[in-house]
């Protein structure tokens, strides 16, 4: 993908936060599954519109994070929505492996249940083998 006059434009119409992000969600395109919420910034959305490779902003280490660039679990951009507000994104993408850090296809793997939370999705993949350390 390239940045294009539709890439353009579709970036104007994010309305940013005081701290310049945006709320992202991350779903994987052939399923409808959601799999995770991040945030981005302008960078980081014309990164991911002109790489095709999803880049969002981590606000805990206060830079641009390429997903996968450390546990190789990479999203392949397949398209960008905005939403009525401006306010967020969807990132429909082809997750590579697990999305979450926890080692979990999904981030949103705990529900409330009658007798409590109950976690719906088990761990696929060890964290420590991911990032070298437990998720």
């Amino acid at each position: 993908m390239t940045m294009n006059a539709g890439n353009r434009e579709l970036l104007d119409l994010v309305s940013f936060d005081a701290n310049g992000l945006v709320a992202a969600v991350a779903q994987q395109h052939d399923t409808g599954e959601v799999l995770m919420l991040a945030w981005m910034n302008r960078a980081a959305l014309e990164e991911t519109l002109a790489t095709g490779r999803v880049c969002y902003f981590s606000r805990s280490r206060g830079k641009l994070w390429r997903k996968g660039e450390t546990s190789g679990q990479v999203q392949h951009l397949k398209e960008l929505r905005v939403d009525c507000d401006g306010d967020a994104v969807l990132v429909l993408v082809d997750q590579t492996g697990v999305a979450c850090h926890t080692g979990r296809r999904s981030c949103f793997y705990r529900a409330a249940r009658p007798g409590g939370v109950e976690t719906v999705l088990e761990v696929e993949t060890d964290p420590e083998k991911l990032y070298g350390s437990k998720g």
